[in-house]
């Protein structure tokens, strides 16, 4: 009897599990075709030669002095957008909480920040030309005025210049993040402090501060991510030069002075590998703390 009855609840577990496998045979096939694979050519490439012989002088080459300025701009750029999307996303975070949530302003403001956290690219380097360019309307309306906003340089088309690009997406990524952070505080702790004769500076600073930490940090991590490996923004801006390492990475490959040098473009994409799997563990990290307070 046990044997007869066990075979149909292995069959049904079958049965069972076979569905949830395909429905994640997509995905996994995603992951492997645009992750791990390029990941894989990216280090094999860094740390074989053209003759396909094993070398660690293309790993050894990122600590020379020109590589590691160009990692130090490309963490420039991306650390003061991220502090500085953080800062304005969480203010508007914050003002977007004493509003109801169902209300047409939240909603418009949710939806806006849905999409122009994913507005990048080519088209959001060409509106920020024809705004703030060399002949944008802005820029034009201004010089008019008698103000010259590229009276010490055209910082527009420089690392410089990126940091109003980015903080345009930045924004609304940290909104899209941060918010659910904010709602899962309970109003019960906001109650227990005013019972307790606290005032509002005490909670934000003893209890919703310390439980929020943990959710800005990580979505500074994020953002900090997200700027490090953004590219065709930088590409469009920056023609000339290669001052940030995804844009070296595409010289390395492209450029006539340096053709052929895979290896090298592959030693880059390491490094910027290693950044991201830091950034990623510390991110996770950060995430499993918040979801134990939002639970």
């Amino acid at each position: 009897m046990t044997t007869g009855t066990s075979r149909p609840r292995n069959a049904r577990r079958l049965v069972s599990v076979r569905p949830s496998v395909i429905g994640l045979t997509p995905f996994a096939a995603y992951v492997l075709l645009f992750l791990v694979i390029p990941t894989l050519l990216a280090v094999l490439s860094g740390l074989f030669d053209a003759r396909g012989n094993f070398t660690v002088a293309n790993v050894v080459a990122l600590f020379t002095p020109d590589i590691l300025k160009i990692f130090a701009s490309s963490f420039w750029i991306s650390a003061v957008t991220a502090v500085g999307g953080a800062v304005v996303g969480a203010l508007v975070c914050y003002a977007l909480l004493g509003m109801n949530p169902q209300g047409t302003l939240r909603s418009m403001v949710d939806s806006a920040a849905s999409v122009l956290a994913q507005f990048g690219g080519a088209m959001l380097a060409f509106a920020f030309i024809a705004t703030i360019g060399l002949q944008g309307f802005v820029t034009v309306i201004l010089r008019d005025l008698g103000i010259n906003i590229f009276a010490n340089g055209v910082w527009l088309y420089q690392v410089p210049g990126l940091v109003l690009p980015y903080l345009y997406f930045q924004v609304p990524l940290m909104i899209i993040t941060f918010m659910p952070a904010l709602e899962g505080l309970k109003p019960q702790w906001a109650e227990a402090n005013a019972t307790l004769g606290g005032t509002r500076l005490t909670y934000w600073v003893r209890i919703a501060g310390p439980v929020l930490a943990p959710s800005f940090l990580g979505s500074l991590l994020l953002l900090f991510a997200n700027a490090f490996s953004s590219y065709a923004t930088a590409a469009t801006l920056i023609s000339q030069g290669a001052q940030i390492v995804p844009l070296r990475i595409r010289a390395a490959l492209i450029s006539e002075t340096v053709l052929g040098r895979s290896s090298t473009a592959g030693a880059l994409a390491l490094g910027m590998i290693v950044v991201m799997i830091v950034l990623m563990w510390g991110y996770s990290a950060l995430q499993s703390r918040t979801t134990r307070w939002q639970q």
